[in-house]
């Protein structure tokens, strides 16, 4: 299959459009292409795009957008439901950073001691049982990452987010937690990789929880956000919040279609921040195009090279853990957990340009800014 931007092809039995976004530049594992042919096959499936982050996940790829009509997929969606980004504009102004003292003293495992139901009931989520891990950033390539703004690329939308060339951001990666799991093992114990014909009882159940994940993954964001900024003390504001993982309805002109991302940010709410690995920038993009072709959605990171064992074992024959605590933009990463830390090195995935390059050259972003990391905080714990 060609991987040249907005190509596509349809694979033999299959009903769907398969798409890939990519240009020949763009590493695509094989068996990543082969995930999402085998989605395009099942009943219902209109449309699969590979992003040029597209890389093998559990049964589905990651770096991929479905949309399907009469039914949709839960599993498609992922464990992690409602896992997103977020920035945050941080009120100090870059050359207050103080990376290394941070780097020694933040601390935002555990549970936090404020006032959970409060914090909830603020932002308009129920509790749900899980909250023991609100406001933990979780294991896997989950992180919270103060950075600097390290070129401006289109200063008019820059200063309509109210954002600063001099101040200091913070992203964050987070989802859903144990929640998330626990509403996609639901319906896997009763349906296997099923998927739920639209408008039937099961298929609403499912959503209701699916939507209630949402809504506390973004406010777990925002108490991790807040968790860090008053850890290096310092106010922020919200500039934006996008979900990757979920299953949402559109309306068109003809059938109502379900769009499935898992692993792909929105194109139709705004910026967004497509993040690169610890070691690289990240790029605060504004979407561009109807979205029709890619539906509806970009990259949401760099994507996978290697898988996590593959990365420890070539990790630890090039890098020492310590080595590997500070970047080359002379950025500092928290992660006490050695396994994590080589799994989570920047060689083990994508180069980010290339990434945001695919989605410019197929007319799909615009590259408004360009961010450098600070401190990237992972985890403190010896447990993922």
């Amino acid at each position: 299959m060609s991987t040249a931007p907005s190509s596509e092809s349809t694979a033999p039995a299959a009903h769907a459009q398969v798409r890939i976004i990519a240009s020949s530049q763009s590493w695509m594992e094989g068996e990543a292409v082969r995930q999402l042919e085998a989605v395009a096959r099942l009943p219902g499936m209109r449309l699969a795009v590979g992003l040029p982050d597209l890389h093998p996940g559990k049964g589905a790829p990651v770096g991929a957008a479905f949309t399907s009509e009469g039914r949709f997929y839960p599993y498609l969606v992922g464990n992690d439901i409602g896992c997103g980004m977020g920035l945050w504009d941080v009120g100090l102004p870059a050359r207050k950073a103080r990376a290394e003292r941070w780097a020694a003293k933040l601390d935002i495992e555990g549970s936090w001691h404020g006032d959970v139901d409060g914090f909830l009931d603020e932002h308009g989520v129920k509790p749900t049982g899980f909250e023991a891990a609100l406001g933990t950033v979780g294991g896997g390539n989950h992180f919270a990452e103060v950075q600097r703004v390290e070129a401006v690329h289109d200063a008019e939308a820059f200063a309509s987010l109210g954002l600063a060339a001099d101040r200091m951001l913070l992203l964050v990666h987070s989802g859903s937690r144990g929640l998330g799991e626990a509403v996609l093992r639901a319906h896997v114990d009763r349906h296997a990789a099923g998927g739920l014909v639209e408008d039937s009882d099961e298929a609403r159940e499912y959503l209701t929880r699916h939507d209630h994940a949402v809504a506390w993954a973004r406010a777990n964001r925002a108490l991790v956000a807040r968790r860090v900024l008053d850890g290096i003390g310092a106010p922020g504001r919200r500039v934006l919040d996008v979900c990757h993982n979920s299953v949402t309805p559109r309306h068109g002109p003809g059938a109502r279609q379900w769009l499935h991302r898992k692993g792909a940010a929105p194109a139709d709410e705004g910026p967004v921040v497509i993040p690169g690995s610890r070691g690289a920038l990240s790029y605060l993009v504004l979407p561009q195009g109807d979205g029709a072709g890619s539906a509806h959605s970009l990259a949401h990171g760099a994507g996978r090279k290697w898988t996590r064992t593959s990365a420890r074992e070539r990790m630890r024959e090039r890098f020492t853990a310590e080595s590997l605590t500070r970047t080359s933009f002379k950025s500092h990463v928290v992660c006490e957990n050695k396994d994590l830390l080589f799994e989570e090195a920047p060689p083990a995935y994508k180069p980010i340009d290339r990434v945001v390059t695919d989605l410019v050259e197929a007319g799909l972003a615009r590259v408004v800014a360009t961010l450098a990391p600070v401190l990237t905080y992972k985890t403190r714990s010896h447990e993922e």
